[in-house]
């Protein structure tokens, strides 16, 4: 599903955030990327959503080479991923169906179809009932089902979360684990950017640990 082949990102003169990075990650597989602050996992993260363009090297996904995307197959690339931040990045004056429904509107699917979809997702997260409320109306762990819920409603074939859990507390994190965990259940490829050692422990998926943009241990 995802391929680096000496994958570099460097952002000033002799500065590397990823450097010389090679990793395979498999459809349907769930993987954390762990790491002290500043290792890279974000910046990976990055150029997964082509938020930026590596430096040198190759990423490829879905067997399509990312560098050799035009600017117009960008946009239907970013289609195909979930992305769950850690604030969540719910937008405050708009309903939790308006803010589920937002990323199919952008996308040109009808408004029909985009109430369906988002009912749908907030559904399975378990927050249908409070769909007309809004984000400064739910708990922290509310506001991150609302995000997943958000990054699932296109059926994306990868998900990506970056500390996703990291305003919560242990309980909470370990329940936004177990829906990632139903996410990939489905089909789903996952990769998720943690701190956290202990949940990582807990849900136990395979673990790449970075540091100082390379990839320094598979477990």
């Amino acid at each position: 599903m995802i391929e680096t082949h000496h994958l570099s990102k460097m952002y000033s003169r002799g500065l590397y955030a990823l450097n010389d990075l090679s990793l395979t990650v498999a459809q349907g597989e769930f993987v954390f990327l762990t790491g002290p602050s500043g290792a890279g996992k974000s910046t990976l993260l990055r150029l997964l959503l082509m938020q930026e363009r590596a430096t040198s090297g190759e990423l490829v996904v879905g067997g399509q080479n990312l560098a050799q995307l035009k600017r117009r197959e960008i946009q239907e690339y970013r289609r195909t991923i979930g992305f769950i931040f850690q604030d969540f990045k719910l937008i405050p004056t708009r309903t939790l169906l308006e803010n589920v429904s937002f990323v199919p509107e952008v996308t040109g699917v009808s408004e029909s179809q985009q109430r369906r979809r988002a009912f749908q997702v907030l559904k399975w997260v378990g927050l249908q009932h409070r769909m007309g409320a809004y984000p400064t109306d739910l708990s922290g762990g509310e506001q991150q089902r609302v995000a997943i819920a958000r990054a699932l409603v296109n059926s994306p074939t990868l998900v990506l979360a970056d500390e996703p859990t990291g305003n919560l507390d242990p309980d909470l994190s370990l329940e936004i684990m177990n829906l990632l965990r139903e996410v990939n259940a489905s089909g789903t490829t996952v990769v998720v950017a943690t701190h956290d050692r202990e949940l990582i422990r807990l849900v136990g998926r395979r673990t790449v640990t970075l540091d100082q943009g390379k990839v320094v241990e598979v477990a």
